[in-house]
């Protein structure tokens, strides 16, 4: 056993950096998309893909999307269980359709396709104005005394 694995166990929450949560964010792809227009939150879940430290998602013309258009201040939330660990990377920021053709073009070219056989041809940005990510060891409950 290393001290890391020590260190872990007794601390079962750790705080990632930014540098070790743009990691989770280049390796995972699914996430949940959270938007709030007129005081009423709505979350989407989204496939996405992190370059340039921005994520991009593709949508179509729907709810999401006006939603955006009215309020560009989202919150952006991937996570993972795995057997001895989970963790959880959120981001907060602003999103935008992609409009100029070079930024289309430049996003067309990210491994970045529905998930589901539907068109979604609207490109969006979310550029962090904030990133923050926690990992967990998994396992049982601790005993405690305090009944």
């Amino acid at each position: 056993m290393t001290y890391d694995d020590v260190n872990a166990a007794a601390v079962p929450v750790q705080i990632l950096s930014e540098e070790d949560c743009w990691n989770v964010l280049l390796s995972a792809s699914l996430g949940r998309l959270a938007v709030a227009v007129g005081g009423i939150p709505d979350i989407f879940p989204v496939n996405f893909v992190a370059a340039d430290r921005r994520l991009l998602f593709r949508t179509a013309s729907g709810t999401k999307l006006i939603e955006l258009t009215v309020n560009n201040r989202v919150a952006f939330e991937t996570d993972g269980v795995g057997r001895d660990e989970a963790w959880s990377v959120v981001v907060h920021g602003t999103a935008r359709k992609l409009d100029t053709q070079r930024e289309l073009d430049d996003a067309a070219a990210l491994p970045l396709h529905p998930l589901i056989p539907t068109v979604k041809p609207v490109f969006v940005e979310i550029v962090p104005e904030s990133i923050t990510g926690r990992r967990f060891t998994l396992g049982p409950e601790p005993t405690s005394n305090l009944i």
